[in-house]
């Protein structure tokens, strides 16, 4: 989403940032037809991903999520089915690919009934236009709504040492309990949250203690949390990349996830 937004890098940085991931071995990848400065520009993060993972598409899973506009630059839900299938449609031209990977509603819209939105992707599924269905943003009770539709493969929250609802809701024990993955976005809190993270309880003094930087340590503790978990970092600077992807060397045992929660703020 970063290279896309405000503030986004000059293309040959974002070109730079994907090429690090894939050379570090990262394989899953976010985009959405909204990373985009407004409605004139959807699709931007999907193009210059597509054209970043030129011959190396095989090798990755990108995920999509959909359901949003951006009139004027703001952020808008529409989860209506018609939409969904209509973005479906521009997702895999823009993607250049002849079907999704993975594609996830990114949240509940008050005027369609949950259902109905789930129901469209269950379909697209059913006729080969994406691989794989997941939801964002959603709590036990619409995850279980969403089950009674059709299979969810993915589930998509916000979570990091600041938000961590995830484990205090039960989300990820549950998904792990019905071999769902779980992935968890904004890790570091997102732009306003990163720079505080180092200021965090005593998360510094563990990461000097393992001498990993603390994204990394943070990075490490989800993912080895639960076999289930993966995180999408994101990142301006193929520099922070490169100190991201240094976490999937880390391996921690239980008692290690514990240490590091210990010094976390309580969910």
């Amino acid at each position: 989403m970063l290279l896309s937004i405000n503030g986004r890098p000059p293309a040959d940085q974002s070109a730079r940032v994907i090429k690090m991931a894939v050379d570090s071995g990262m394989t899953l990848f976010d985009t959405a037809d909204s990373y985009c400065l407004d409605e004139n520009e959807m699709g931007h993060n999907e193009r210059l991903l597509s054209l970043g993972l030129e011959g190396r598409r095989d090798s990755v899973v990108v995920t999509t999520t959909l359901g949003i506009r951006r009139p004027g630059g703001a952020w808008t839900v529409d989860s209506d089915p018609d939409y969904l299938i209509e973005s479906v449609e521009r997702s895999l031209k823009n993607q250049r690919v002849e079907a999704l990977d993975l594609v996830f509603l990114y949240a509940s819209d008050m005027r369609v009934p949950y259902e109905e939105s789930v129901g469209a992707l269950a379909r697209l599924r059913e006729i080969g236009k994406i691989k794989q269905v997941g939801l964002c943003n959603v709590d036990l009770v619409l995850l279980k709504k969403a089950e009674a539709v059709t299979r969810i493969d993915a589930v998509q929250n916000r979570w990091n040492p600041q938000s961590r609802e995830p484990e205090k809701e039960g989300i990820i024990e549950y998904c792990a309990a019905k071999g769902t993955a779980f992935i968890g976005y904004a890790p570091f809190g997102g732009t306003l949250g990163a720079p505080t993270l180092t200021t965090l309880g005593k998360l510094s003094d563990q990461a000097r203690r393992r001498r990993l930087s603390p994204y990394q340590l943070v990075l490490a503790w989800m993912i080895n949390k639960s076999p289930n978990v993966f995180v999408v970092p994101g990142a301006r600077r193929a520099e922070s990349v490169e100190d991201s992807a240094g976490a999937g060397s880390v391996e921690f045992d239980a008692d290690a996830v514990r240490a590091v929660e210990n010094t976390l703020p309580q969910p």
